[in-house]
């Protein structure tokens, strides 16, 4: 049956495999990463492209003053595999020359990492920086993604029945396919017709500057036409030219990566002719990376999950001492927060109203962590990280912010903490993977009805939810009726359960962990994507 199913190369511009291997940056990698390892358990046909970032993604402390600063290393890893193979990529009217290494851990599932890092390129630094710099080197970064991928596939001479794009990043892929089929001999419409029959694409973020907008004058100059002409490139993604809008054209179908974020995009990308149609699959994440084995194994044999829970907790805690010199209390309620800085996310809005939630931080009854970094150049986010670390001083035994987070603390997180607390302005959450790594090994989500959380929470019995998806364009408004709702859910049912009612906790504990396992996972989520997108009708 597996010699049946198309064979899939998955463009993305970051992997999230492993902690130490620093090639992601967030949820867009360790999806990415997440599909690669159930690929591989469950021996799909698929091949992966990425990016070997010499300097991976920013690594960000904080410095005496309290405010995140960014600092980059250079990595190198034994582990990846030399194929002697390098294709040239033209760009700024240059040839940039792409070693291509091999991840050869995931065995049925190769993945492919393009390099630039070579004596003989005098742009050696397009592959330095994830997100790093401005939109010239964005450019030829997906350039490098996009083309250089298409031609490292041909050279190693791996046929592929379908490309699937994550996010827009890898859109020159589609351009370059294009070109192919036009040197071949045919015209634009009959080259952009054939090439989409072949292609899927997932959108992803709803915030406008997550939808990466470039004008064809810098397109040009950077080499993105690659022979096409400007009218060619307009009719794909309009002028100035909209990588997501390019996307949605030039592929068969598309997908929003929850069901919420279906209607969210459908409504977004609503007047773009001739877009493919957006469906909805929900993200999942790998159960064995993420889940730890001995909340699975007392869910299996139905024993105490709480009593694992503390020991989760108490790993969590020493981590924390050892980072922070911070000693939490065991016994007390423990709030996970990690997730990007962005605004939207709104990190600090347990904090909207101090003078609410004061008393329960100074007597210690509510702890919390927090955990993320903001984009070097997103200054208002680094603001919130501030706030935070502000906080932190203020309450320094009940607020924690860790460092440079990571997968590592993601994990620890995600199993130690009791609550998983997340609370963005609906419906600007796309998915939000963190929830379901939490909710897999017993860790309630208190959570926003947004991105996945509409489709698992049964309120009271598996986890809560405050705001009753309220949605206003006025974002004060917003921030004031989300952050009454989460001091009610809050103080009024999630401390009682947890103070005054361990076994109630437990079962919303059981029911937490049998209502995602299965439905949340990646293994469900690529079953999806073959069954309703990578196979044909």
């Amino acid at each position: 049956m597996v010699n049946k199913l198309p064979r899939v190369a998955y463009f993305c511009m970051e992997y999230g495999l492993d902690s130490n291997f620093k090639i992601y940056s967030g949820g867009l990698g360790i999806l990415a990463g997440d599909i690669i390892k159930a690929a591989k358990d469950m021996d799909m046909p698929m091949v992966g492209i990425g990016i070997r970032w010499r300097q991976g993604y920013v690594d960000q402390y904080i410095d005496k003053n309290g405010y995140p600063y960014d600092t980059y290393h250079v990595y190198e890893y034994d582990f990846l595999e030399d194929t002697k193979i390098k294709i040239p990529v033209e760009i700024r009217d240059r040839t940039v020359w792409c070693k291509v290494w091999k991840v050869d851990k995931f065995g049925n599932v190769p993945l492919y990492l393009l390099d630039t890092y070579l004596p003989e390129n005098s742009d050696w630094y397009i592959t330095g920086q994830l997100y790093g710099w401005f939109s010239e080197e964005r450019i030829a970064q997906e350039l490098v993604l996009g083309v250089g991928g298409i031609r490292a596939l041909r050279e190693l001479g791996i046929d592929i029945d379908v490309y699937h794009f994550n996010d827009s990043h890898p859109l020159f892929a589609g351009i370059e396919l294009i070109r192919e089929k036009m040197d071949e001999g045919l015209d634009f419409e009959s080259a952009w017709k054939e090439v989409k029959e072949n292609i899927i694409f997932t959108t992803h973020t709803p915030v406008p500057a997550g939808n990466e907008i470039h004008s064809h004058k810098l397109l040009q100059y950077m080499g993105a036409y690659l022979n096409l002409s400007q009218e060619q490139m307009i009719a794909l993604g309009g002028d100035p030219f909209n990588m997501t809008v390019a996307g949605l054209r030039i592929s068969r179908i598309a997908n929003g990566v929850a069901q919420l974020h279906k209607e969210t995009a459908c409504n977004m990308w609503k007047d773009v002719k001739e877009k493919a149609p957006i469906i909805g699959i929900t993200n999942g994440v790998h159960v064995k990376t993420w889940q730890d084995v001995r909340i699975r194994e007392a869910y299996e044999k139905n024993e105490d999950l709480l009593e694992v829970h503390q020991n989760l907790k108490m790993n969590l805690i020493k981590f924390v001492k050892k980072r922070t010199s911070v000693k939490l209390d065991p016994d007390k309620l423990l709030i996970g927060f990690s997730r990007r800085a962005a605004p939207y996310k709104r990190s600090d809005l347990l904090f909207y109203d101090e003078e609410r939630v004061r008393p329960y931080l100074e007597s210690g009854s509510i702890q919390i962590i927090f955990a993320g970094k903001a984009h070097p150049n997103d200054y208002t986010g680094k603001g919130i990280i501030a706030n935070i670390v502000k906080m932190s001083k203020r309450y320094p035994n009940s607020i924690v912010f860790l460092e440079n987070y990571d997968m590592e603390i993601g994990a620890m997180l995600t199993k130690g903490c009791d609550i998983w607390l997340n609370n963005p302005r609906r419906p600007m959450e796309a998915s939000g993977t963190s929830g379901m790594k939490a909710a897999m090994n017993g860790v309630l989500n208190c959570s926003i009805l947004d991105g996945w959380w509409p489709e698992a929470c049964e309120h009271g019995v598996n986890g809560w939810q405050f705001g009753d998806g309220f949605e206003s364009e006025d974002e004060k408004e917003v921030d004031e009726h989300d952050a009454e709702a989460l001091y009610k859910v809050l103080f009024e049912e999630v401390l009682p359960t947890y103070y005054e009612n361990k076994d109630k906790w437990r079962e919303m504990m059981k029911n937490s962990i049998s209502s995602t396992m299965y439905k949340f996972s990646a293994e469900r989520m690529l079953k999806e994507y073959y069954d309703l997108m990578y196979t044909k009708k």
